[in-house]
């Protein structure tokens, strides 16, 4: 296992890096691969978040791969559910026998002359440093700091009687049964929590600075039940899949066009769900328009029905201190609690915090423009997976998958070894790669590549176009340089060095 040559070196064994596993597998088998997994287990967010009520916030007709319909009649899973598909996917095509648990990569150097990557990885079980060859290094680590989420400095916390846990550390032994709970922040996490904690607790109190948009949506999709009774299997999850995406894409497109009429709609939903006796104003109403952050999706109006039922409430307010028994809020309002839950966001870490050189040099990545939202400018052989920030997770994962396929075939076609994206002049910096206003996005999106001006420098976070772009369009364009050692690769050899700045 030390020292192991790969032609392909795939980082991480969530959603994205089973994906990567299964299309290599299918579309490009003469390459050998394995996955790097630091965690012991497959399944990535979906095995490390284990607080209560833990969900998808998208359909898993979207969110599951489509290759492997999902299979449940319900659309909004639960999390146990998504790790058992994920891991389910691994096992049925020998994904599973081809992963190394226990290492978490450091640094990764490429090399022109060899036209391979040598990754360091840290073995988590003795703290020894292993090395790994590999001509292709696919990232498929996602985007969040699996050691610890986003706390805000609280004064006062020192003088709290009770518990205070951030979601992303939840354990088996923390008790909430008919305890006082607060649950600061407004936020996916939040949302998911309080209803379910709401059924044992004595009161749930989601705590928030400013409201997000909350929307309730069924839990089971009929059409896709229905679909699944009359046709075969994968023709039914196809249509589903087709339809959500159509809907959810229409449903952006108008949020972007009329976000006036759609934030009033919205806030007639959350009348609706509530009744009389609410602050809408004050409790549901956000400072931005809808999509500028993720909105919030309840199955079957959960939250709502345990802020009827009296069982939760949400608290617009701000946090002066912590308290012996709780916490002092800048009203003056004082607010019980047993238990706290820090719901207040995660910590981004793109590409696991991997250190990047090539040919002795040290790349910034911010200094990046990223390629057909996969690849990098000035990194040869090297591509990632981000899913989108408006709609599922996978399915920009898929297409990801599909391309590094379709390119590591296309090179071996024509004979050549490496491949790197190079920035035309004309190409400016445009924005960020994830542009939303969330604040966890804006703590940490100066560390993350940049977006260019035009395609293939410019993501537009639609489906649609993607495939047309990174499923359909031609592998060999004027962006990427392809060449090999022995075929002038000195000639390039400059050039690749000096792409991560060129931006």
């Amino acid at each position: 296992m030390d020292n192991e040559h790969l032609d392909v070196l795939i980082v991480g064994a969530g959603i994205s890096g089973i994906a990567a596993g299964y299309h290599l597998k299918n579309e490009s088998p003469d390459r050998t691969y394995a996955i790097l997994e630091r965690r012991e287990a497959i399944g990535g967010t979906w095995d490390l978040f284990r607080y209560p009520g833990i969900r998808s916030d998208s359909d898993m007709h979207t969110l599951g791969y489509s290759f492997k319909p999902w299979r449940s009649p319900k659309a909004i899973a639960d999390g146990p559910s998504i790790r058992d598909y994920v891991q389910e996917t691994a096992r049925e095509n020998g994904i599973d026998k081809q992963i190394r648990f226990g290492f978490k990569v450091l640094r990764a150097s490429w090399s022109t002359p060899n036209a391979r990557w040598t990754v360091e990885a840290e073995r988590t079980a003795d703290g020894e440093i292993v090395q790994f060859t590999a001509n292709f290094l696919f990232m498929c680590s996602g985007y969040y700091n699996y050691d610890q989420g986003y706390t805000p400095e609280f004064a006062g916390v020192e003088d709290f009687g009770g518990r205070i846990v951030h979601p992303q550390k939840w354990t088996e032994d923390i008790n909430y049964t008919d305890k006082k709970v607060v649950v600061i922040g407004s936020g996916a996490t939040a949302v998911t929590l309080v209803p379910e904690m709401a059924k044992d607790a004595s009161h749930v109190t989601m705590l928030q600075r400013s409201p997000t948009y909350i929307v309730s949506m069924p839990s089971e999709d009929a059409t896709a039940n229905y679909l699944r009774s009359k046709l075969p299997e994968k023709l039914a999850y196809a249509l589903t899949r087709w339809k959500n995406v159509l809907s959810f894409s229409l449903v952006f497109r108008l949020c972007r066009r009329y976000p006036a009429a759609i934030k009033k709609r919205l806030l007639q939903q959350v009348r609706e769900n509530l009744g009389d006796g609410h602050d809408i104003k004050r409790d549901y109403t956000p400072r931005y328009d809808p999509w500028d952050q993720r909105m919030c999706m309840v199955p079957d109006g959960d939250l709502f029905e345990a802020i009827k039922a009296g069982d939760a409430s949400v608290l617009t307010d701000e946090i002066d201190r912590f308290t012996p028994k709780g916490l002092l809020l800048k009203s003056g309002k004082e607010l019980d609690a047993d238990l706290v839950v820090t719901a207040t966001g995660l910590n981004l870490l793109f590409l696991a915090g991997l250190q990047v050189e090539v040919d002795g040099k040290a790349i910034q990545l911010s200094d990046c423009l990223t390629y057909k939202g996969v690849m990098f400018s000035g990194l040869p052989n090297l591509a990632m997976t981000v899913g989108y920030t408006n709609a599922s997770w996978t399915l920009k994962c898929d297409l990801t998958c599909e391309y590094v396929a379709r390119l590591l075939n296309h090179m071996r076609d024509v004979g050549h070894k490496q491949v790197c994206p190079h920035v035309d002049p004309s190409v400016t910096v445009a924005e960020d790669l994830l542009p939303l206003t969330s604040g966890y996005i804006q703590r940490s999106i100066k560390d993350f590549p940049k977006q260019g001006s035009r395609e293939p420098w410019k993501s537009y976070n639609n489906y649609m176009r993607d495939i047309l772009m990174v499923r359909y369009g031609k592998v060999a364009d004027d962006a990427l340089v392809f060449s090999s050692p022995e075929k002038g690769a000195e000639d390039v050899d400059e050039e690749f060095r000096s792409e991560g700045a060129a931006a």
